[in-house]
């Protein structure tokens, strides 16, 4: 073969192996579709039986099948790996359905599950339940949150919103309706505001009322005021707006015990114990109430701070405890949230189900969000990265736990969704006194050099 012939094969050659290098790196989804996951589907098909027998997930056949395998097919009895149900491939990595024999649960799965990834080459290997003796193994090809792009799929739902990434590809959303309070610790710079800001954007777009307490003069959330029924930007006004909102609670009780279907010739799927099982006529927009930063709510100085501290924990704490039944929701963020910020603080934290943690200064400050839901999401929270703003462990009350991150959006975007989204505020007259001033033509700012200009001369 001559030096032209080399040249005019070797470089296209050279070409299309330059340009998936490049792809690996700069476009992983790209590179996973076009050769990670053809890759991964063979070596997964090829291996599957030998792999899942040295990772110790395969049983002893019965006895019916032992019988017929050496008295049928004269062949020596094997243990039997979990049957596959279904394989599918996806632009992020594979779904492998798995129905369970008897002898293995989904923990013995688990536990293998690093095993599994280093066996067919994948970047991680996530166990999730579909239902009793059938498990579902979700492999991701590369590192999905280095650069989070939303699945096109979205969860939806009444009070349903997706705010970010999970570590296996699916969307993390908040369901209001399942997890009806939430706890956001995280550092700064951590990303902590960047999922707030994402969750005003997913909310802002839903028929619910939003309600900020920003004790940081408001420039956390004014720029969201023409979404917002009520916003108070110091703890003044936070006594307030709590004072009210425990206000309409309380009227919205009375209006469920008017309308809840208790009459003798009332049917029993009629009968109702919160908000949801009202007629549409006559049912009140969900409220979710946002605290941006909660260690001011209990800071005091003063005496009188100390009093009017005490009535606002006592009326969250009011809030957290019995509102999910009249559409009330608590969504809290904040750097620290421990029993050092005063009386009431963990009672308030022990209501907060839903717990998002971002990267912390310190182990307690992870312990204080997920040491009471698992002690290896606490340690996953205190080894997040720096160089990784957005990334948080979330986990609920039942020990799940996961990595998520949150997509980047600007200030711009959201304040943009929530002017576009205006006509959605409901009349709530309870808080009508805490609405925000929205001016229609912002007013121009004056901006003073900092050095007198110098004329230029010949």
């Amino acid at each position: 073969m001559d030096l032209a012939t080399l040249i005019e094969i070797g470089t296209p050659l050279a070409g299309a192996a330059g340009g998936l290098g490049y792809a690996k790196v700069k476009a992983p989804g790209v590179y996973w579709s076009l050769v990670g996951l053809p890759v991964a589907l063979g070596r997964f098909h090829f291996t599957y039986a030998s792999t899942m027998d040295v990772c110790g997930l395969t049983v002893a056949p019965s006895r019916l099948r032992a019988f017929m395998v050496r008295t049928v097919a004269r062949r020596e009895v094997q243990p039997v790996p979990p049957k596959i149900r279904r394989v599918a491939g996806s632009a992020t990595g594979m779904r492998v359905r798995l129905r369970l024999p008897a002898g293995l649960e989904p923990d013995d799965v688990a536990a293998a599950s690093n095993r599994l990834r280093h066996a067919w080459g994948v970047h991680a290997v996530h166990v999730a339940e579909i239902k009793p003796g059938v498990v579902e193994l979700r492999m991701t090809g590369y590192d999905v949150l280095r650069t989070v792009r939303m699945p096109r799929r979205l969860p939806s739902g009444p009070m349903v919103v997706p705010v970010a990434l999970r570590e296996d590809g699916t969307a993390f959303a908040r369901n209001y309706r399942e997890i009806p309070h939430a706890l956001t610790l995280g550092a700064n710079q951590s990303g902590k505001s960047m999922y707030q800001r994402n969750l005003i954007k997913q909310l802002a777009k839903l028929p619910v009322a939003l309600v900020g307490i920003d004790c940081k003069r408001g420039v956390e959330q004014t720029p969201y005021a023409p979404r917002l029924s009520a916003l108070a930007t110091d703890p003044e006004q936070a006594a307030g707006l709590l004072d009210a909102l425990v206000g309409e609670m309380e009227a919205r009780f009375d209006l469920l015990k008017d309308y809840q279907g208790t009459a003798l010739s009332t049917l029993n799927g009629d009968i109702t114990s919160d908000i949801w099982g009202l007629p549409m006529r006559v049912r009140p927009v969900p409220i979710v109430v946002l605290v941006d930063e909660v260690a001011e709510l209990f800071l005091t100085a003063t005496r009188k701070d100390e009093e009017r501290r005490d009535r606002m924990v006592t009326q969250l704490i009011r809030l957290a405890q019995m509102s999910r039944a009249v559409g009330i929701y608590l969504e809290i963020c904040g750097q620290r949230f421990g029993a050092e910020l005063g009386k009431g603080a963990t009672m308030l934290r022990a209501q907060l189900t839903g717990r998002v943690v971002h990267r912390v200064n310190d182990k307690q400050t992870a312990e204080m969000g997920l040491g009471d839901i698992s002690p290896e999401a606490m340690h996953a929270a205190t080894a997040i990265a720096a160089d990784r703003p957005g990334v948080a462990v979330a986990g609920d009350a039942s020990g799940g736990w996961t990595h998520i991150r949150t997509p980047l959006t600007s200030i711009t975007d959201t304040a943009a969704v929530c002017r576009a989204h205006a006509d959605l505020v409901p009349d709530l007259p309870a808080l009508a006194p805490f609405r925000p001033d929205v001016p229609e033509i912002a007013a121009p700012v004056d901006v003073v050099p900092l050095a007198r200009p110098r004329p230029v001369t010949d």
